[in-house]
């Protein structure tokens, strides 16, 4: 008697064991959440190529940027890749900085005076570490240029300085600071044109998701 009570018990128990719960569903049948994929790309409209160039010993800024500037890249479904895929050109004879006057000198007595009518250049990599190289063409110098940038979602931005004496352009600060003496006379009646130039470039790329 003792025997079959143990039997009957074990079969109640694996009956338990292996029936399954009401609330219990096949694992084939859970639905799986899928990750949304993005697609990046590059928007001309959303992109800017800035420039601070500086006057006087007291070192005045004078911003500007190029209305004309042509860029290469291509779509990745990384933002960065995107970015590091950038090839751009930019156009000398058409600077911008608030003032035609100034805007026909810059062109004529600097990038004239160093053979540049364009500046070419290309993103060479963007790093974890918050910096970002690019290499800048200009005077017929390639130079790689070190900078921070900031990337939040689909927006970046990169800021840089550097001396255009790296790539041979002091004829041309001469001349412009000759041609634009008085203007860069201050307080202390020296004429000074640094050969200091700040860098910003900003773009919002263009997302596709599904």
């Amino acid at each position: 008697m003792k025997t079959k009570l143990f039997v009957a018990l074990l079969i109640g128990l694996g009956t338990v064991a292996c029936s399954g719960g009401e609330h219990d569903e096949p694992e084939n049948n859970q639905e799986q959440e899928q990750e949304e994929v993005c697609s990046y790309s590059y928007d001309q409209a959303n992109t800017k190529f800035e420039w601070t160039a500086y006057k006087t010993s007291d070192k005045v800024g004078v911003k500007g940027s190029f209305q004309d500037i042509e860029v290469e890249s291509e779509a990745n479904e990384d933002a960065k890749k995107v970015i590091e895929s950038l090839h751009f050109k930019m156009t000398t004879a058409k600077v911008s900085s608030g003032n035609e006057d100034r805007d026909m000198k810059i062109s004529k007595h600097f990038f004239e005076t160093i053979n540049t009518p364009t500046i070419s250049g290309q993103v060479k990599s963007v790093n974890d570490d918050g910096t970002a190289v690019i290499s800048v063409t200009m005077n017929g110098v390639t130079k790689d240029v070190q900078g921070t940038y900031e990337m939040h979602a689909n927006d970046f931005a990169f800021t840089a300085s550097i001396d255009v004496s790296d790539w041979n352009a002091i004829p041309g600060i001469e001349a412009l600071n000759k041609i634009c003496k008085d203007l860069h006379t201050g307080a202390d009646g020296v004429s000074k044109l640094w050969s200091e130039v700040g860098l910003s470039f900003s773009t919002s790329l263009i997302s596709d998701c599904d």
